[in-house]
């Protein structure tokens, strides 16, 4: 399969054989869109990025369910779960939902492989609770006080996005994340229209946004510390075009980790987990073979 083919499968191509389950409990309070499916020894837990949704994950989710338990969800705010009418949403909210999750499904000492803002989170959450937690796989992950230059194009972006989610909109918000636009799928392009369309969303977009103001940023924002206090296995996924730094910011991120790994994905911005797949989820396997053999 070309790459081109591969980046353009759908979701349902991807896993429609396998067994899965998306449910919709109640978490937290929320009304959480939930994807389960695979076995194993252990369970990861994918979380993607800001106002993204589990689509992020499309080209993962089979390669990584062949040998762990997969939950994939939606965050408060996100996708298809119950969306936000004001206020802010903060790292803690986040982080308190996702131990809500974590109870809800009984599940002990999962990995957590979260994408961008997802990888903020597992940093806080793995540095605050690291008993409940195997693993982190960070994939471009957020959260750090980066210059506003590297930031602003993508808030202008999303903005036009959000209020006019027409085709075009959406694929350069999109663009954004990911590197080469003919990789930018017509399901992804689809996906992300129904989800910024939805009544209600705009307020919600608000919400999620916060965390770009420079003071709520600034109390919730991802240090050297959070990574040199990890006890938890640390692998750092970064790429050759990412937004936030160059591959040396990234190297010198996992290397503050005390079991902390890194894989550099070329030719990619900020979804390595989507631009190369291949590169992705084999890294992802041998780490947490590794881990789990420990």
């Amino acid at each position: 399969m070309t790459a081109d083919a591969l980046h353009h499968r759908t979701l349902w191509s991807q896993i429609g054989d396998l067994p899965h389950t998306v449910e919709f409990p109640v978490i937290d309070g929320v009304r959480t869109r939930v994807l389960r499916l695979g076995e194993g020894p252990s369970t990861i837990v994918m979380m993607a990025g800001t106002s993204g949704h589990l689509e992020a994950f499309t080209h993962n989710l089979r390669a990584l369910a062949e040998r762990h338990a997969i939950i994939a969800y939606d965050y408060p705010g996100h996708g298809w779960s119950t969306l936000v009418e004001g206020g802010t949403l903060e790292i803690p909210d986040y982080t308190r939902h996702l131990l809500a999750l974590l109870d809800h499904y009984g599940l002990e000492r999962p990995h957590l492989l979260g994408e961008s803002l997802g990888g903020w989170i597992a940093l806080k959450v793995g540095r605050q609770h690291p008993e409940r937690f195997a693993s982190l796989v960070l994939s471009a992950p957020g959260g750090r006080m980066v210059g506003r230059a590297k930031v602003g194009r993508a808030q202008s972006v999303s903005a036009d996005a959000v209020a006019h989610p027409t085709y075009d909109n959406i694929k350069a918000r999109l663009n954004v994340v990911i590197h080469d636009p003919e990789a930018i799928s017509d399901e992804l392009i689809a996906i992300r229209q129904a989800v910024y369309s939805r009544p209600g969303f705009a307020a919600s977009m608000k919400a999620i946004a916060a965390l770009q103001n420079p003071e709520i940023r600034q109390r919730n924002a991802v240090t050297d510390d959070d990574y040199a206090a990890q006890t938890l296995p640390v692998l750092v996924v970064w790429t050759d075009h990412e937004p936030s730094g160059d591959p040396e910011d990234g190297r010198r991120l996992a290397g503050l980790a005390p079991r902390g790994e890194f894989v550099l994905v070329t030719n990619a911005a900020h979804w390595p987990q989507w631009e190369d797949p291949t590169t992705f989820n084999a890294a992802v396997l041998d780490f947490l073979e590794r881990v789990d053999a420990a």
